[in-house]
Order: C-alpha cells, then sequence, then structure tokens
C-alpha cells in the first residue's frame, strides 16, 4: 500500500517537473532567436536589419 501511494507521488512529481521544464525551454528559446530573422555580420560586426 505505502509502496504504491510512493510510486503514484513519484509519477506526479516527474509530470509535473517535465511539464514546468518544457515550459521554461520554450521560453528562454523564444528569448533567444533574433526577430527579423538573420543577422548580417562582416569584419565590422553584425547588424540587426531594418524591419519593415
Amino acid at each position: 500500500m505505502l509502496s504504491r501511494r510512493f510510486t503514484i507521488v513519484c509519477l506526479l512529481v516527474a509530470s509535473f517537473g517535465m511539464a514546468l521544464s518544457m515550459l521554461v525551454a520554450e521560453d528562454s528559446r523564444a528569448n533567444h532567436v533574433p526577430p527579423t530573422g538573420f543577422l548580417s555580420c562582416d569584419a565590422s560586426g553584425c547588424a540587426i536589419p531594418a524591419r519593415h
């Protein structure tokens, strides 16, 4: 009986942790993608293209 409850609690905690990690990863990935596409880089540095 105790092992069954322990297993259920572990599965619930693991599923909650996986869902939370997906949310954090999605939010983190969205912050690192340039909003205007690719950056153009040359010897002087990188320039963000102008929005149209």
